[in-house]
């Protein structure tokens, strides 16, 4: 049985100098603003000295920028990362990907007894995430061919090269359930990526399929790219020759895509742990990622 190719069938880190809106701020201030009648000036009260009117003046400014600042921290974490509904997390420089993939690596159950310097040494490097922020396309499968092709030219030039070995892709895809596996695979099979000569593009997850099939697959076959879910990934890569990461130069993580709850793959706790315990931080991998060998991209 060929597990690859057509065989299933086809039925916050966030910047933080974020932009609060005029409306915001005018309501803000509305809200630190003094009652005007209260304000007036009363004739008969005592005349307040200049130094306590000073310091009352000061107090009110201090507070008010505790609060504005307080509303950007919350506007911030609330902001929702589907490309179609606002800014996505993908679109974010490496400085501040690095940032939001440590804290979704801390969460893991592996890295909640670790010290300090254990999960430095297990921290994905900024070096090794690739720069799309120059991207200004949605991050939908629509746009993922011509995503490839303007901001992972080299990517795009080997997706076109076969393989020398069986079971090495030079691609990477991880994504979160069987069905976006499928989608996904359909559309990096576009011969505008692969050309004529580029390796098959394997659908690897557990739904129908044993790891022994795809273990065998992997062996007689040349790959270019294997989507997958990160469970079946990471098994993969534990299997002596099955899943070779010698071509490897690109992860690609479908972390823009939400299901239907709304979650993408870092916020599902048990993908979250295999994406980072199985797949990046498998002991190669990581070591690629170290070196510079490979490039993690966020899509």
């Amino acid at each position: 049985m060929n597990t690859g190719g057509d065989d299933l069938e086809d039925d916050f880190v966030i910047d933080d100098l974020v932009a609060l809106s005029g409306d915001e701020l005018e309501a803000d201030d509305k809200e630190q603003s003094p009652n005007p009648v209260l304000s007036d000036v009363d004739d008969n009260a005592p005349e307040q000295k200049p130094d306590a009117q000073d310091a009352k003046q000061s107090k009110k400014r201090k507070l008010k920028e505790k609060q504005k600042q307080r509303k950007k921290l919350k506007l911030a974490a609330s902001v929702d990362t589907d490309a179609n509904e606002g800014p996505s997390l993908a679109s974010q420089p490496p400085q501040a990907l690095v940032e939001y993939l440590a804290s979704m690596q801390a969460k893991t159950k592996t890295c909640s007894n670790l010290s300090a310097l254990e999960l430095e040494d297990m921290r994905i490097p900024e070096s090794s995430i690739a720069d799309t922020s120059m991207w200004d396309g949605s991050r939908t499968l629509d746009q993922l061919v011509k995503f490839i092709t303007e901001t992972l030219p080299s990517l795009r030039t080997r997706l076109g090269q076969k393989s020398k070995s069986n079971g090495s892709p030079t691609l990477l895809f991880i994504a979160g359930a069987a069905l976006r596996v499928a989608d996904v695979t359909r559309v990096l099979k576009d011969k505008s990526l692969r050309g004529e000569k580029g390796g098959e593009v394997a659908k690897l997850f557990a739904k129908h399929f044993k790891v022994a099939e795809h273990v065998s697959y992997l062996k007689r076959t040349k790959v270019g790219a294997a989507v997958g879910t990160p469970g079946r990934i990471g098994k993969l890569l534990s299997e002596e020759d099955a899943l070779s990461v010698s071509a490897l130069s690109h992860i690609i993580l479908d972390t823009t895509y939400r299901d239907s709850k709304n979650r993408s793959l870092l916020d599902i706790p048990e993908t979250r742990e295999e994406v980072f315990q199985t797949v990046l931080c498998a002991p190669k991998v990581l070591e690629g990622l170290k070196q510079g060998k490979i490039q993690l991209v966020l899509f």
